[in-house]
């Protein structure tokens, strides 16, 4: 006899038969006692600043004597040159500063003439009046010698030699005041025009050292970077041709053997330096260049700026290694790798 089962029943049993064959759940193996302890975590502390030469030196528009006003640039180093001390930086034109040298001088040899014809001329003067006062002694010594005939000479004759001896001894004192008065007036006079003499070779000294200062030469050993100067209405690096005034930044000169980070640092991370502290220099422009740095110095002063509870102190890190990608006033960021007390309580 043939048995028929429906499709509803079949399907509950297939369900049923699926649920009694469920796996059993994984089994949970305890984990060894014995595992190997994790290594110690280490802490950075991280540090901004800015590159620095250690030898630097930044040169201006040269302030020169006389009326102010631009001066032509005529030649101009190129930006990024190496140069050694001595080199010709920059020359700026010397025409104005000639003329001035030249009519300087044509004052300075006039005023010289006037001084040396001024001296002859007293000299002779002096000479009239030392001349003119033996005379006059001498017409006194002559009448003081009539006199000592007055006992063979009439009334009159008497009188009269009286008379001219009076008159010749006042001419004698007379010319004696006027003369201290005239050799005087005649050395102030002398003096005078050596004082303008001298006061025009000043000038004529000042203009010749402004043509000298025209020309800039490089104070050490470097190389050389443009500064941003003001020029049609905009900044940018100066040219041969530019109107420049004084005082305005020019070139900067560094020696890019011997770079260091000046670094703002926090007080909480004063734990973190110590005398030669070894650490690593990371540039913002090239994250691929990598530097090596210790600590060179740290001010020993922190201050804070106001209203902040925090102080901050400034430390130098110099470069060990040079890299011709490092230039001054590149963003830096200063790395310092130690171990961290924390972790360390936290693994005992």
């Amino acid at each position: 006899m043939r048995l028929y089962i429906g499709a509803p029943t079949l399907l509950a049993a297939l369900f049923f038969q699926a649920a009694c064959a469920r796996p059993d759940p994984p089994s949970v193996r305890a984990a060894s006692g014995t595992a190997a302890a994790a290594p110690a975590p280490r802490r950075e502390t991280r540090i901004t600043g800015t590159i620095e030469a250690v030898h630097s030196s930044k040169i201006l528009v040269p302030q020169i004597y006389g009326q102010g006003g631009a001066l032509t640039l005529t030649a101009f180093i190129a930006n990024g040159s190496h140069v050694q001390q001595g080199d010709l930086i920059a020359n700026f034109d010397a025409t104005q500063q000639l003329d001035n040298v030249r009519d300087a001088q044509a004052k300075f040899d006039d005023l010289s003439h006037q001084v040396d014809q001024k001296r002859a001329q007293n000299h002779a003067d002096g000479e009239k009046r030392i001349s003119d006062l033996q005379q006059a002694q001498a017409d006194l010594a002559k009448a003081e010698l009539e006199l000592k005939k007055g006992p063979i000479l009439s009334e009159i004759e008497r009188l009269k030699n009286e008379q001219h001896a009076a008159i010749a001894r006042l001419h004698v004192d007379s010319l004696k005041r006027s003369g201290v008065l005239r050799d005087q007036a005649d050395a102030a006079a002398l003096r005078y025009l050596e004082l303008q003499r001298d006061r025009q070779k000043v000038t004529l000294e000042r203009y010749q050292n402004n043509i000298q200062s025209l020309e800039i030469h490089a104070p050490l050993a470097g190389m050389v970077a443009h500064e941003m100067v003001f020029r049609n209405n905009s900044m940018a690096h100066a040219q041969e041709g530019d109107q420049l005034y004084r005082g305005q930044p020019l070139v900067s000169i560094f020696d890019p053997t011997e770079m260091v980070v000046r670094c703002t640092v926090e007080e909480p991370d004063d734990v973190a330096l110590s005398p030669g502290s070894a650490a690593t220099v990371y540039l913002d422009a090239y994250p691929e260049l990598v530097l090596p740095a210790h600590l060179k110095s740290a001010s020993p002063v922190a201050a804070s700026a106001l209203g902040s509870p925090i102080k901050t102190f400034i430390a130098l890190f110099r470069l060990d290694r040079t890299d011709p990608h490092i230039l001054p006033d590149l963003s830096a960021a200063v790395v310092i790798r130690h171990d961290s007390p924390s972790a360390a309580g936290g693994a005992e």
